[in-house]
Parts: C-alpha cells; structure tokens; sequence
C-alpha cells in the first residue's frame, strides 16, 4: 500500500483510540475520514469527519457511499468504534442490554465490513484492521459481555482474512491492553444490578481507573495499527503495548492455573470475597 494515495475509514475517532489512529494515518500521508454518531469540529483535526452510528445499517451504507464518492475507493478500513459495560456481575445485565453492546461491537463492525468489501474487492486490494482487545484471548471477570464481543471479532477476523485474501484484501486484528483513554466514562450502567455485587462492583470500579491510569496511551495503539497497514505481509493479530504482549505470550506458554491466578489477583477478587463473606 502507498500511503500517500490512500484512503482510510476510521470508525469511533472523536477520541482515545479512533482519534489516536486516524492523527497518526494522516500523518503518515493517508487522506482520513474519521467517524462519530455526533460529528464535532474538524477545524483542529488533521482528517475529515463523517456521521456514523453502526447499529444502523444505512448509516453504515451512507458513511462509505460518501468516502467513495468523494475519492472513488478505500483502501484501509479500521473498525474501532465500541462501548463496554461498568464491571458488573455477568447476570446484571439483561439480554436487551447483551444484544447493545454486541450491537456496536461486534455487529457494528460487521456492517462496516459488508458495506466496504464490495468496494475492495473491485479495485482489487485493502486492509480491514479491527481493534481487538486482550480480553479477546483472555476472560475479563465481571466484564463478560465485553470480553464476549471481543473473542466473537477475534473468530470473524480471521476466518475472513481466510476469505479475502486471495482477492488482495487482508484482515488484522489489533489487540491493546489498558490504555489511557475516557473509556470507562463512558460505561453503562448493568440494567439489572443486584445487590449481592454491590461492593464487587465498586472495588473494580476503583481498580478499573487505577489500571487504566497506568495502561499505554493511545498512540502506542495508534502505531500498532499503522505498523499493519504497512506490512508488506501482514500478520493476523498484532499486540499493542509490553503488558498486551507480556499478557499474550503467559497465555500461550504458562498454566492455566497460574494464569487464573495471575488475573484474579490484578483485580483483587479474592480479597473483594473474603471481605464480603460473613
């Protein structure tokens, strides 16, 4: 790919991660078009912004008509937008709850792929990089949707990167640990909270800041990415930052009981329980 005559679609980039990836593509001399549901000033962003929500299928349709309209192909598509559940007990959520966030997530991410494919696959090339997560390899205890969504995009990718290949089109996944960004401001609230998780819910909530005020910034994604999109031949999965990659390699080569371990004492769980226990 040659970045300098080529079109990016980044989904979520009104910030964090999007906004992150879609500065750090510009700079490296793609033309990109950001997306968010509300659009805001584009006068101090370096690429153009366009209204997308991704639970709508015609909204999907309409942001890549008008990208192709405007430049006649897109050659990189990242798929970032998405949104999580505060930690909570699994059963706290209702099933309309369940189906939102995969909504976005993970079906989000599969219009935007149905709607750029076509194109791709006339001009006979283009990458497609989905922001991923750890928790796509890993169990997130009391963030079991989320950490779902993330496993379902991990098993989509790269059963159509199989697909795609052949046709010059490549899939990557891009998989960050904690990273610094608002996005725990912008949790929902479980719809169906108990109060038997009442007091696990605020320990992790507090833990939840205090990891992510110690995770990568977002430009250490930002690059990952762009490290992707230029590879000549480009991996499936690619870790984003020293805990993503320390996680992954403990995951592949550790026990699973050191790994139960290791997880539930980052997130203090047992301690939460013996508090908890009369």
């Amino acid at each position: 790919m040659k970045p300098k005559k080529s079109i990016a679609l980044v989904t979520g980039a009104s910030s964090g991660i999007g906004k992150a990836t879609a500065e750090r593509l510009a700079s490296a001399g793609y033309t990109v078009y950001g997306t968010s549901r509300r659009v805001a000033q584009t006068g101090q962003l370096p690429f153009a912004m366009l209204p997308l929500d991704v639970t709508r299928d015609e909204s999907a349709e309409a942001a890549v008509g008008e990208v192709i309209l405007r430049e006649g192909r897109i050659d990189l598509l990242v798929n970032n937008a998405g949104f999580s559940v505060a930690p909570a007990g699994a059963e706290e959520s209702s099933i309309e709850q369940a189906r939102a966030i995969f909504d976005t997530n993970f079906f989000g991410l599969i219009r935007m792929t149905r709607a750029v494919v076509p194109h791709m696959r006339r001009q006979g090339g283009g990458r497609i990089i989905n922001i991923g997560s750890v928790l796509g390899f890993l169990p997130m205890p009391y963030g079991a949707l989320y950490a779902a969504t993330k496993h379902a995009v991990e098993g989509y990718s790269e059963s159509l990167d199989h697909e795609l290949r052949t046709r010059g089109i490549r899939v990557s996944v891009i998989e960050p640990a904690y990273t610094k960004t608002q996005f725990e401001a912008n949790f929902l609230e479980p719809d169906a909270q108990l109060d038997e998780y009442r007091e696990i819910r605020a320990a992790l909530a507090e833990r939840t800041k205090e990891l992510v005020a110690a995770g990568d910034k977002p430009d250490v994604v930002a690059d990952t990415v762009l490290k992707a999109a230029l590879a000549p031949t480009p991996k499936l999965r690619y870790t984003a930052g020293g805990r993503a990659r320390g996680l992954q390699l403990l995951r592949k080569y550790a026990p699973a009981s050191l790994m139960d371990a290791g997880i539930r004492k980052d997130l203090q769980l047992d301690a939460v329980r013996t508090r908890s226990t009369p």
